[in-house]
């Protein structure tokens, strides 16, 4: 089985993030091992020089995190961040338009990042758990497989609520191919993010990524 720190992107999305912080993310994700530290796509470059030699992984957001931008932006804010060195991107699906029923626009939009970011990063698709019916999450869930995309991603922590174990146990029961899970918002300690593993979470999302490898209580979690 992997160590835990393997599933953890750490993470810094606050808007009020310093040169300082973001350089304390990277020197943890470092120290700790984590598969990667996840930034805005502002921070990419500066994340990339500063793992350059390193493991982790420098990962950013797409369309974030609304996912009301149109689709050509998405693909070019994803290449960009590619350019600029993003190993993997987390791209906002437009949820309105999957709760409309418009499923085919929401398959082009991801069809569009899948796209940009093919063989040159791993791309993952949040959905907004927390904004979703079981019957929508099911729906999105295929769409997003259909798509080659690598992950489907709960949640950008910035929304009405976060990961559960119920939401993450669901879209691994509804999976038919090798799409893997990224659980994330409100993993604030071990427990949580054994449970999530346990119910079929190949990645997590947190904030909290060192409070949950000393085994301390997080605070606010992304």
């Amino acid at each position: 089985m992997k160590e835990l720190a393997e599933y953890i992107d750490h993470t810094l999305l606050k808007p009020e993030a310093t040169h300082e912080q973001i350089e304390q993310l990277v020197q943890e994700a470092i120290q700790y091992k984590f598969k990667s530290v996840c930034v805005h796509p502002y921070w990419v470059p500066y994340c990339s020089k500063l793992l350059q030699g390193e493991t982790p992984k420098v990962c950013t957001v797409i369309g974030f995190p609304l996912g009301a931008s149109t689709s050509r932006v998405k693909a070019f804010e994803a290449k960009q961040a590619i350019v600029d060195g993003a190993d993997e991107v987390d791209m906002v699906i437009n949820i309105g338009e999957l709760k409309a029923n418009r499923d085919e626009f929401v398959k082009n939009d991801i069809d569009t990042v899948v796209e940009a970011a093919k063989g040159k990063a791993i791309v993952k698709v949040i959905i907004e758990t927390a904004l979703l019916t079981d019957e929508e999450k099911v729906r999105v869930c295929h769409l997003i497989e259909s798509s080659g995309a690598d992950f489907i991603k709960t949640s950008t922590g910035f929304s009405s609520g976060g990961a559960t174990v119920d939401d993450v146990k669901l879209l691994a029961d509804t999976i038919q191919g090798d799409l893997q899970i990224k659980a994330s918002g409100g993993i604030r300690n071990r427990t949580i993010a054994q449970e999530m593993i346990a119910a079929g979470a190949n990645r997590l999302g947190a904030s909290s990524s060192v409070q949950i490898m000393e085994n301390k209580a997080g605070e606010n979690s992304y």
